[in-house]
């Protein structure tokens, strides 16, 4: 069976797992395989400047496969889910009018899983001109009037939100009027339906050998030069952003304001990264349906396993296998 043939009727492939669980490899080997396209599945990766200590590919890692939405934000610049859900879908449109297939990869179970089902976010639902008038009308008739106008249109909403929180009043009201829904109405059942004929392949290992993968791959990354990066983006004034919030910067960045010693910072991006693998699997294991591989196989066999799963792939119905927790 050819790769046109194993994915006629599928529309999306995702490829997820922890960090450091050796996702990059297998995904440029299957988008050869397959003729394929990958898609950036991290929330960090988006960022300029952001290369080492996220484990970004490089060039030379691609072999000549398209990768997209890497490096497409400012390190000074923030970047939000519902933004990433639009990029994508725009993207997988425009591979697939390719004739190719396309693959999202990466750790950010949320961004991927908005991606793949009916996930609608409250700043999609906005109107400038709609909230410069309610912001108007807070200034001529004041906030007891607006906050008795959300009462009366969501009282559901209006319980959850103090009458001097202005900004929420005035958000709240502005969904109301551009959707003509409530906030609880929008939101209402989103992100069960899917978007795509997708299938979810998920690395999973053993957490001692994916912890020691960790622990060798931030030694790798200092090697590499990871704190003359963060000092970098330090130098840039990028202090305390949305980017360099990752671990790694978030850390090597208190050592550079002198707080902590350089061993200790990397002992606390061992540990912190750790932890973050652990979270990615919990929110993996619950929340998406995964055909789980074996990471500490070698990507061929990797490989066979996908191809069998992808021959039996069927629209329309839960194409998962094992989802037992490690």
């Amino acid at each position: 069976m050819d790769a046109k043939t194993m994915t006629a009727n599928l529309d999306v492939l995702a490829i997820v797992g922890p960090t450091a669980s050796g996702k990059t490899a297998l995904s440029v080997t299957l988008a050869k395989l397959l003729d394929a396209e990958i898609i950036n599945g991290d929330s960090m990766q988006v960022y300029k400047g952001l290369d080492i200590g996220t484990a970004k590919i490089t060039t030379a890692e691609m072999e000549g496969v398209p990768h997209h939405l890497f490096d497409i934000i400012d390190a000074d610049e923030n970047f939000s889910v519902a933004q990433y859900q639009a990029a994508v879908r725009e993207q997988v449109s425009e591979i697939q009018n390719r004739g190719k297939l396309p693959i999202i990869v990466g750790g950010t179970g949320l961004y991927v899983q908005s991606v793949l089902y009916d996930f609608r976010f409250t700043d999609e639902a906005s109107d400038m001109e709609v909230r410069n008038r309610l912001e108007k009308e807070l200034d001529e008739i004041g906030p007891e009037l607006l906050y008795q106008r959300l009462e009366q249109l969501d009282p559901i909403d209006a319980k959850k939100i103090h009458p001097n929180n202005h900004r929420r009043i005035i958000r709240a009201l502005e969904i109301i009027e551009v959707t003509g829904k409530t906030k609880g109405e929008h939101e209402q059942n989103v992100g069960r339906n899917a978007m795509y004929n997708h299938l979810l392949i998920g690395l999973e290992m053993e957490r001692e050998l994916l912890y020691d993968r960790i622990d060798r791959r931030v030694d790798q990354m200092m090697e590499k030069g990871f704190l003359q990066e963060a000092e970098a983006l330090w130098n840039a004034g990028i202090r305390n952003m949305q980017s360099v919030q990752a671990i790694g910067y978030k850390e090597l960045h208190q050592y550079i304001e002198g707080k902590i010693p350089l061993d200790v910072a990397i002992e606390l991006i061992k540990k912190n990264s750790r932890n973050y693998a652990k979270r990615q699997m919990t929110y993996f294991k619950n929340k998406l349906a995964i055909n789980w591989v074996d990471g500490a196989k070698r990507t061929d066999e990797q490989v066979k396993e996908i191809i069998n799963v992808l021959k039996g792939f069927s629209p329309g119905k839960e194409n998962v296998g094992s989802r037992e927790k490690l």
